[in-house]
């Protein structure tokens, strides 16, 4: 199975139940770090401290678009800022750490610089307050991407968090392509993220969303891997409690906490082998993105016979099964679903395959997405124009020209 082969942002849609589910309900923490006491002070180039910026307010319904790190480095980040100013867009979700390992920019967290992950071609600071001041002109919410357990680059640097091989436990555990993951047992690799998200946050994004908050998608883990800290613990108990902690440290930031989960965990009764169980997690953080791609689905599912090819039917059976299993459980996350806009088998993905999937969650209450394209290039004659937000732009351009002229009147002939 295609460990994250896309996605889209669906509006916030909480669909908690009353309390018949007690045992889910969040398990008291003990008192965390105080990770971000304060907004952080970033000094300009003329050595003037900036305080951190103003957050854009969450949308009541978000829609967005995946920007990858190559899109958001080069010409393609401005291109869907453009797109998002005058659609139903709101929202643009950027890689900020990718599975990789690699970070946006240039990082004050230690271990980042310690490890070289902001060393690839990094996006200058002004660039990047550039992109955010645009987005927020605009309305458009951002949100920071941060890749938790696929990280080859720090399982590599520091052996100790990786997954260790059962035949050697001092080398470490590698997928099928000879990368090493994250054990997710581990402190070290979410302390990491949380520090990330600190800083993306003090640099102007509105939202932080964790992927990879799972076990590897591997059968051989069973047979090849060993996990000296599980001490009995399931797997799914394990990504519930780092994501409960996680959520704890970041509280002092006030802004969205959210995780991308496989698509199937709605509907599959199990962890997957991954860790993630509906009910285990879907009370640990504000949303949960479900990555509801109809590729994805074997054959069969839900009775059709090739979900790919009924990208309405797909998602409309998958979001009923949401509903169903949120309900009851305290505290329960909104949903935001990630959608396909990719070809991955037939048939070819079009404006209509991509809409049905929006119109199915419209149906089932569910009024947020986020699209999903790993090159970040979409179909934008499935987005609907928002005429609206076009008009905002302008009255707000004919404010400030007229704000203009009043303080810098012509001068008399």
């Amino acid at each position: 199975m295609l460990h994250r082969a896309l996605a889209l942002t669906a509006t916030p849609l909480i669909i908690a139940g009353g309390s018949s589910i007690s045992a889910q309900a969040p398990a008291a923490l003990a008192p965390q770090p105080n990770f971000c006491p304060a907004p952080a002070r970033v000094t300009s180039p003329d050595s003037l401290p900036d305080l951190r910026p103003p957050l854009v307010p969450l949308p009541k319904v978000v829609r967005g678009l995946y920007v990858n790190r190559w899109a958001a480095l080069g010409d393609r980040g401005w291109e869907l800022i453009g797109v998002a100013s005058h659609t139903e867009v709101n929202a643009l979700v950027v890689d900020v750490k990718d599975d990789r390992g690699f970070v946006l920019y240039r990082s004050q967290v230690p271990l980042a610089q310690a490890i070289g992950a902001d060393t690839n071609r990094p996006m200058s600071h002004a660039r990047l307050r550039a992109m955010l001041d645009s987005m927020r002109v605009h309305h458009i919410y951002p949100i920071a991407r941060i890749v938790v357990a696929k990280d080859p680059l720090l399982a590599s640097t520091k052996l100790e968090w990786a997954i260790r091989r059962k035949a050697d436990p001092s080398q470490p555990w590698r997928d099928k392509k000879g990368n090493p993951w994250l054990d997710p047992h581990q402190d070290g690799p979410w302390h990491y993220a949380a520090d990330l998200a600190c800083e993306a946050v003090d640099l102007g994004f509105s939202e932080i969303q964790f992927d990879y908050v799972r076990f590897p998608d591997d059968k051989r883990l069973v047979s090849e891997a060993t996990f000296p800290l599980a001490r009995g613990r399931l797997r799914a108990q394990v990504i519930r409690e780092q994501l409960l902690t996680t959520r704890a440290r970041l509280k002092p930031l006030g802004v969205p906490v959210t995780a991308d989960v496989f698509g199937l965990t709605a509907t599959d009764t199990t962890d997957m082998g991954i860790g993630q169980k509906w009910e285990q997690f879907i009370n640990t953080v504000d949303v949960v993105l479900p990555m509801m791609y109809p590729s994805h689905y074997n054959p069969g599912s839900y009775g059709i016979g090739n979900p790919n090819a009924h990208p309405y039917e797909t998602i409309a059976k998958g979001l009923k099964d949401v509903h169903r299993r949120s309900i009851g459980i305290v505290g329960a996350a909104a949903v935001r679903p990630w959608y396909q806009d990719f070809t991955l088998g037939p048939p070819h993905y079009t404006a209509t395959e991509v809409r049905a999937q929006i119109e199915a969650g419209y149906a089932n209450g569910v009024e947020s997405w986020v699209l999903w394209n790993p090159r970040s290039m979409y179909t934008e004659s499935a987005i609907k124009a928002a005429p609206e937000r076009a008009a905002l732009q302008y009255e707000k351009r004919r404010a400030g020209s007229a704000h203009s002229a009043s303080t810098n009147p012509e001068p008399r002939s």
